[in-house]
């Protein structure tokens, strides 16, 4: 488990925590920052997992990951040409 995902499992449980106490106290505005503190903490685990699944694919397929991002570009290169025909650049 690395830093991130680490300080989003913290940030996670102290949103539960805080989320919780909201809810039994009945303070809303404590309730909500709860929850959006939790909801930070799931994102920052997602994250951290997202890129060490990158790091990881990239470490042991690198010509299958350079693959992919020249397909990429590619496709945004097309999708751009695409859309600036239509343009008008005589203002």
């Amino acid at each position: 488990m690395d830093t991130n995902s680490a300080e989003g499992a913290v940030k996670e449980v102290a949103g539960k925590v805080q989320g919780a106490v909201g809810d039994a106290i009945g303070d809303a505005s404590t309730e909500l920052a709860g929850k959006a503190k939790e909801l930070s903490g799931k994102a920052q685990q997602l994250c951290a997992s997202t890129t060490s699944l990158v790091r990881d694919t990239t470490a042991e397929s690198p010509f299958t990951t350079l693959a992919v991002v020249a397909l990429a570009g590619f496709v945004a290169g097309a999708i751009w040409s695409h859309g600036a025909g239509n343009r008008d650049y005589r203002r």
